[in-house]
């Protein structure tokens, strides 16, 4: 254990003695703004702790609990004029839940208007609930009371659905401090110590996100050079500046201004599309059914375009017209050659431009942006480069069948990544109808068939006759095979880690051994064992209860150790460890074979029975659900409020080692387990 876990654990200790160690990561604050002498703003403002992300009202089903505001409308004193509004926080791609998912930072503040239907003096209560995450935990959700007080003139009970205008203004600056409060009932609300959280999204990551977009959209650019519409101008280009030109000097210069127009052209393209969409809203559509089945649709009319079904092409008229401008000369010349180029070779590139875009789109901002710069350098940097040294374009290869062998292989690729469209389309509707068993099959029969096309054993409409392979070709299809055999064992639930986050998750797949059997037991031993009343197969078919005591007297009945995983069906850092810890088969032999696993989720939102609901300890509550039963056993028995959160203990309930959280080396995972097993006395 390191200086700074001891350091951790005993801040924890001391936190123990003063019940002080509970994460508190937000802080709320009620009050009224005044708009008109029967209309008024409830404010609600949060402020976030450095690294914690609060979430969005709008989150899509599937993904992280939203944050919801219950206002108690009041016949004959108030009515609510629309719904809370939020300012425009940051929205990002996660990777696990496989949704843009819009969180705030540091502050934010939530909106309601009302109008006030007497003249007498009211009291407005609600109820907020909310959920926190930052890198490593997730707090539970957690509910706080809501209180207004406020008086004003009765107006009329129709409800206007517009926002004013000065809410508007309102929304735009939600992270400015709200002035002109003219009645107030403000007070501080401090979350109640069952909190959870999910995933934590830093800035960092959204740079470094970015210059991934780039770098694969420069590798898109690479290969849309290679095609059949690019490649053979290259020469052409060069040859023609370099001959045009009075020296070597002027040539180089205009091929380098070649170059920056084409870099100019496609990043206007991208500004254009980020202009009309808005910076955020591209990325908000990724999640829309509808988007999803149009570029769908979109994508499988690039691959069979590329494939050699038609050609997708610009109106000639439009080449007609740049040509006779490409003749003036000049830079005004230069530009409008390179507009030529990016014309006639649009039934190459644009399938290649448009999935680009669309990869963008998912991201929002400036991607589409930053994804035209990387794929329009990777296009330009030949002219200028080959325009400065004209002796290396005798190391070309000479064009010829191997160009359309790249535009068919692209049409793969393509068809390919048209079904995750499909697939995010079916996960929003929870249709199951492109379940990941489904998925993987489509994806080996089109990598398959591609291999056997570079095996030469499928021949497309414009391939010429192949008299041999060369090695290039022959080593590319020896990989997509490989590639295609690695896939097949997913179809009986192999976690492909190679391709995560392109099939669907492994949840939303059909059963693999049938209702009530799976592999238990030792690896490869064949036999299969029935499920113990009470348990279910969690993660990686791992034997898990559900509820603690049921766990418990299953465990003395096998004399092992027990687990407890306080976790969250919302937790991003749960499903980390569990997919990239737990399933280390190192980890995965202990945790099947050495303990009993109880999986405690704070999120839980069944209802308990009604013998078994209580009154919190806590904050006087009434517990009504599992989850906050579950969260309430963890601050009363652990201190602590966040998840992941393991425990080891022994039959006598006590700890045979100290807790372990949020953890992705499977080294250290794994020494944490061994050591509580071996402190663990049958």
């Amino acid at each position: 254990m390191n200086h700074i876990s001891k350091i951790f654990l005993f801040l924890v200790f001391i936190g123990n003695l003063a019940n002080a160690q509970l994460h508190d990561p937000v802080s709320w604050e009620t009050s009224v703004k005044k708009i008109t002498d029967s209309e008024f703003e409830l404010l609600i403002a949060a402020e976030i702790e450095e690294g914690w992300h609060l979430y969005s009202q709008n989150v899509p089903d599937g993904g992280p609990i939203p944050t919801t505001i219950t206002i108690n409308e009041e016949k004959g004193q108030f009515e609510l004029i629309g719904k809370p509004a939020e300012g425009e926080g940051h929205e990002e791609f996660d990777n696990v839940f496989e949704m843009n998912i819009k969180y705030f930072e540091h502050k934010t503040q939530f909106v309601q208007k009302i109008k006030v239907l007497t003249d007498e003096k009211i009291t407005i209560t609600g109820v907020l609930e909310f959920m926190v995450c930052d890198d490593t935990n997730c707090l539970p959700p957690t509910e706080i009371d809501l209180n207004f007080e406020l008086q004003g003139k009765a107006g009329d009970p129709e409800i206007e659905s517009v926002v004013s205008d000065d809410n508007k203004g309102f929304l735009q600056n939600t992270t400015e401090e709200v002035t002109g409060i003219q009645e107030s009932a403000s007070s501080n609300i401090k979350n109640e110590a069952d909190t959870q959280k999910i995933t934590g999204k830093p800035k960092k990551e959204k740079t470094k996100g970015l210059w991934t977009l780039f770098i694969l959209s420069f590798f898109a650019g690479f290969a849309a050079l290679l095609t059949p519409c690019v490649f053979p101008m290259i020469p052409m280009t060069v040859s023609f500046f370099t001959k045009q030109s009075k020296n070597k000097t002027v040539g180089i210069r205009n091929a380098i201004l070649f170059g920056i127009s084409i870099v100019f052209l496609y990043v206007l393209l991208g500004t254009v599309v980020t202009s009309i969409f808005g910076a955020d809203s591209l990325n908000a559509l990724s999640t829309n059914v509808w988007f999803n089945i149009i570029f769908f649709l979109l994508l499988i009319v690039f691959a069979v375009s590329f494939l050699g079904a038609f050609e997708i092409t610009l109106p000639s008229s439009w080449g007609t017209k740049v040509d006779s401008q490409a003749d003036k000369g000049g830079l005004i010349g230069i530009f409008f050659m390179a507009l030529a180029l990016a014309i006639v070779s649009f039934s190459c590139t644009g399938p290649i431009v448009g999935t680009a875009l669309v990869a963008a789109a998912a991201q929002g901002g400036v991607a589409p942006v930053i994804s035209m710069l990387g794929f329009s350098l990777a296009i330009a940097l030949p002219f200028s480069i080959f325009a400065a040294f004209p002796g290396w374009m005798n190391s070309l290869p000479k064009s010829g069948g191997w160009l359309n062998t790249v535009k068919v292989f692209l049409g793969f690729l393509e068809l390919a990544l048209a079904f995750k469209f499909l697939s995010n389309a079916d996960l929003v509707l929870q249709t199951h109808l492109l379940e990941r068993e489904v998925f993987i099959a489509i994806w080996i029969t089109i990598f398959g068939a591609l291999a056997l096309y570079l095996f030469g054993k499928i021949k497309l409409p414009h391939d010429s006759d192949l008299p041999h392979i060369s090695v290039g070709r022959l080593s590319m299809g020896l990989i997509v095979a490989a590639f295609t055999i690695y896939m097949i064992p997913g179809l009986w639930g192999a976690p492909l880690k190679l391709i995560s986050g392109f099939p669907p998750p492994m949840h939303y797949s059909e059963s693999s051994y049938g209702v009530g059997y799976t592999k238990l037991g030792d690896a490869g031993s064949g036999t299969q064992k029935e499920i113990p009343e009470g348990a279910h197969l969690g993660p990686h078919d791992i034997l898990a209860f559900l509820d603690y005591e049921t766990g418990v007297a299953y465990a003395k009945k096998v004399n092992k150790p027990i687990m407890i995983d306080f976790t969250g069906h919302a937790c991003v850092n749960c499903r980390k460890m569990e997919e990239r810890v737990w399933s280390d088969p190192r980890v995965l032999k202990v945790l099947k074979n050495d303990i009993v696993l109880i999986s405690l989720y704070v999120d839980d939102k069944r209802e308990l029975a009604e013998e078994e609901k209580y009154t919190s300890s806590i904050n006087g509550k009434e517990v009504t659900t599992i989850g906050k039963k579950w969260s309430e056993f963890q601050i009363n028995k652990y201190k602590a409020n966040a998840q992941p959160y393991y425990v080891l203990i022994d039959h006598n309930e006590e700890n045979l080692n100290e807790y372990s959280a949020y953890n992705p080396d499977a080294d250290d995972y794994l020494a944490w387990l061994k050591e509580g097993i071996g402190n663990f006395e049958p």
